[in-house]
């Protein structure tokens, strides 16, 4: 992750991984593409403050998993969070920034992440901090587009006609991408294994 130029773009897609799926993937390979990324950060998560941490897997099983899953050398499995030593995204965000202002990043998330984006800390100081990247998910799309946060910041979203330009936007400065359509659940792949 140093070697970089002052045009590197990554996609930083944050989360629990528990576990990593197909979705995760679709959602990435998605953005190297539609966004003309140069590499995308899977950001493992410690603890969600959202969720019961108390419920996750090691985390360490959840890394090894995401990297037994994903074969694309232009997606990474990170351990920065932990590293940083970061519950929420707004910190992580502003320590990657801080620590590696040479990259250009973009957050990415799924379309049900939108839905309740305003339940995040400082959300709109996050909207503020890096352009980002919404991706549709079956059944959430429309809701997403409906939420809080969408209308919040409706006059900062850009047509995807202009998604390769994303990276180098000041934020706030959004897309949706209706490209991805793939089901898989991390909470639903955990019920079925009880």
């Amino acid at each position: 992750m140093d070697r970089s130029d002052h045009n590197t773009r990554v996609g930083l897609l944050g989360g629990s991984f528990d576990p990593a799926h197909e979705g995760h993937v679709e959602i990435s390979q998605a953005a190297l593409e539609f966004l003309e990324l140069d590499y995308v950060w899977w950001l493992v998560s410690p603890g969600n403050p959202l969720k019961d941490v108390s419920e996750l897997a090691p985390f360490e099983d959840r890394v090894q998993a995401a990297r037994a899953l994903e074969k694309d050398d232009r997606i990474i499995i990170s351990e920065l969070e932990r590293n940083f030593d970061t519950k929420y995204t707004i910190d992580t965000l502003n320590r990657i920034k801080d620590t590696m202002p040479r990259y250009h990043f973009v957050w990415l998330m799924g379309a049900d992440n939108l839905i309740g984006f305003d339940k995040w800390k400082d959300w709109r100081e996050i909207a503020k901090t890096v352009p980002f990247a919404i991706f549709s998910r079956p059944s959430y799309s429309k809701a997403s587009l409906d939420s809080l946060a969408a209308k919040a910041l409706r006059d900062y979203r850009i047509d995807k006609d202009q998604a390769k330009t994303l990276y180098r936007l000041k934020p706030p400065a959004w897309v949706f991408c209706d490209l991805t359509n793939n089901p898989s659940s991390s909470t639903k792949i955990r019920s079925k294994t009880k």
